[in-house]
């Protein structure tokens, strides 16, 4: 697995709040984003309800990248919409998610959240970037629009603006005049992350930003990305992609069935010890350029979890103890953590 030399993020002992839309000095000890005990529920019409998020906390300093890692349907990409305020009319939320010290995200309204928020003090490199896309306008009518709305450069420079910032996520000049449903999935992402990238946010959210990218140039985008965290921004980087991960995180915080499992810095969590929680040390025992050895079964559904641990059924380690819901502490929810000389083939 391929890897660059990942930052810390410093900490000291300010605790002033930054103004609001601006990035603060690397160390500031309030962080950008402090989520506590969020869970999201979707009502279905038979009155039952899924549980998509259950009692995630975690926090993003300034100059730090975060990475939220873990299975399709885990709830990442959930988390990521109820920190925008994107959900569907049918969620339920519970919690808080604090931007900067201040401002509720879950309680902001739309008003607030549209007009200050969005793309100015949080930016979004969508999943599903050809759906974010307006279709009846080319990718430069987009970008241009952004970047004079979040950057307002002289009406002479702002065709130049917008070109640079096209190429800042490597989208071809040369297609900029055409329309979303021209572009490959791989050029729809850049042009995506191009739109994300114009308004230098405070906070950065990138929700699997490599899809349909080949490795020279997701890693590419990735240090792009990474790059954002300078001048004390924060990246919260959502992906299946672990050799990304591996490559500019500070942090790793491992989803299961809705939940945080494990939150680790990435450097013991790749290297030794390793993880130390069974599904997060299975993830990785699952890449080609290691054991290669898939996890057993299939994660729950969301709407019939068990009591215990959702992992128990999937996991060589469960016993008895594992019927009832491990509670995290010091960063890991498990019963039965691993040590790191555990063989886990």
């Amino acid at each position: 697995m391929s890897t660059s030399t990942t930052r810390s993020a410093p900490t000291a002992p300010d605790d002033t709040p930054a103004a609001p839309g601006t990035p603060r000095a690397p160390g500031d000890a309030v962080p950008l984003l402090s989520v506590r005990d969020l869970s999201v529920r979707f009502r279905r019409r038979d009155g039952a309800h899924i549980a998509a998020v259950s009692e995630v906390s975690l926090t993003l300093r300034p100059g730090e990248c975060l990475a939220l890692v873990g299975e399709s349907g885990c709830g990442k990409s959930v988390l990521a919409s109820a920190l925008l305020g994107l959900l569907p009319a049918n969620a339920e939320t519970r919690g808080s998610a604090l931007l900067d010290g201040g401002l509720d995200l879950l309680t902001a309204g739309e008003r607030t959240l549209s007009r200050t928020v969005r793309g100015r003090r949080v930016g979004l490199v969508p999943q599903s970037p050809a759906a974010h896309l307006t279709p009846v306008r080319t990718v430069r009518s987009q970008l241009a629009e952004t970047v004079r709305e979040l950057v307002g450069p002289p009406r002479a420079d702002l065709a130049t603006a917008t070109v640079a910032a096209a190429e800042r996520a490597a989208f071809p000049a040369d297609h900029l005049d055409r329309y979303p449903h021209e572009l490959s999935g791989g050029l729809a992402q850049r042009a995506a992350t191009a739109l994300a990238l114009v308004g230098e946010a405070p906070l950065l959210i990138a929700d699997e930003p490599t899809t349909g990218l080949d490795r020279e140039l997701a890693e590419r985008t990735v240090d792009e990305l990474r790059g954002h965290t300078d001048a004390g921004r924060g990246l919260l980087i959502i992906t299946h992609d672990l050799a990304a991960a591996e490559r500019v995180a500070d942090r790793i915080a491992v989803m299961y069935a809705g939940r945080v499992v494990e939150l680790a810095d990435a450097g013991p969590f790749f290297g030794t010890p390793g993880p130390r929680h069974p599904y997060a040390a299975g993830l990785l025992d699952a890449l080609p350029e290691r054991a290669f050895t898939a996890i057993p079964g299939m994660p729950p559904e969301l709407g019939d979890l068990p009591t215990g641990c959702a992992f128990a059924v999937r996991c060589r380690y469960a016993t008895d103890r594992c019927a009832e819901p491990p509670a995290p502490r010091d960063g890991l929810a498990c019963h039965h953590p691993l040590t790191g000389g555990e063989t886990r083939e």
